[in-house]
Order: structure tokens, then C-alpha cells, then sequence
């Protein structure tokens, strides 16, 4: 998966418009990024990805780039 098809699939788990995202988004500027999008992202990346993430993962995570970052170093991204 490419950096922009990883984006877009962020975009998906979030239900935001793919162009509204970069690696340098915040969370706080994702409406959908709560407690219950978070769950979502997790369940996601299990069930495509086979990514668990820790709970050290998930405090990590503050920008989309962080998201890229944990699928890169599962292998996910080219």
C-alpha cells in the first residue's frame, strides 16, 4: 500500500474526505478522532491490517503520520 492509499484508507476509518488529510494532521482537527474512533482505527487495523496495537501504540498517536508510521514498521506501507 502506497503512503496516499494508507491516507485515504485513514480518511474511511475516520469518514473524512481523503483531501482533508496529510501524514501532519492533528487529531484534534478530525471530528471523528474521539474515544470511539480510536476503537474503530484499532478494530480496523486488526481485521485488515493484523496490527494490535499497544497501548503505548495508541497514547503514541497523535497525527495521521503516526498511523503511517506503525503500518510502515508492520510492513503495510511501500
Amino acid at each position: 500500500m502506497t503512503q496516499d492509499e494508507a491516507i485515504e484508507w485513514v480518511a474511511k476509518v475516520f469518514e473524512s474526505s481523503h483531501g482533508q488529510l496529510t501524514p501532519d494532521t492533528h487529531r484534534d482537527n478530525v471530528p471523528a478522532w474521539d474515544s470511539l474512533g480510536v476503537l474503530t482505527l484499532m478494530a480496523s487495523l486488526d481485521s485488515e491490517f493484523g496490527i494490535v496495537l499497544t497501548d503505548d501504540d495508541v497514547q503514541a498517536i497523535k497525527t495521521v503520520g503516526d498511523i503511517l508510521d506503525i503500518m510502515q514498521r508492520h510492513g503495510k506501507l511501500i
